[in-house]
């Protein structure tokens, strides 16, 4: 079910993403449901999300000089995929994450593994805490690494 619940937590950030104006909750549930996720699982997916946005610090600092490199846990790398990890460090080396964010996602993924973190778990958590810190600041970031665009973060 966390596979579910995180494709449908990714499902969300795309429409967040696509700055749709009348971006509603009913209407997303009712594309989902359509699509054949269960209730459940939404409601799962939009408690996570709402956990996740009330408990987040306040406004995350602008870019952060990389000035140390966080070395995983053997817990860490056994339920955070090498991909997962390595998303986390080159978002770090972006200076799009602080300490304090990469820890707040680390957090977050290991919560959820039952399995390993795949790549794409990882951008779903990822995109949905720099949302719950301040969607506005990170619109662009979360864009470009959701769609894999490095290039367009690197300019």
């Amino acid at each position: 079910m966390r596979e579910r619940v995180l494709a449908i937590v990714s499902i969300i950030a795309q429409y967040v993403l696509g700055e749709r104006d009348n971006l509603d909750e009913s209407d997303i549930v009712e594309e989902l449901l359509a699509v054949g996720f269960e209730a459940d699982e939404i409601d799962a997916a939009f408690s996570w999300m709402q956990n996740v946005a009330l408990h987040t610090p306040g406004k995350m600092p602008q870019l952060a000089e990389v000035r140390s490199q966080r070395v995983f846990t053997a817990e860490e790398k056994r339920d955070l995929s090498a991909e997962a990890r390595g998303l986390l460090i080159r978002l770090r080396c972006l200076g799009i994450l602080d300490d304090e964010a990469q820890e707040e996602i680390i957090a977050k993924a290991m919560q959820v593994a039952d399995d390993p973190v795949t790549l794409k778990d990882m951008k779903a958590i990822a995109a949905i805490t720099l949302f719950a810190r301040n969607n506005e600041q990170w619109r662009r970031e979360v864009d470009c690494f959701l769609d894999d665009d490095w290039v367009r973060l690197y300019h």
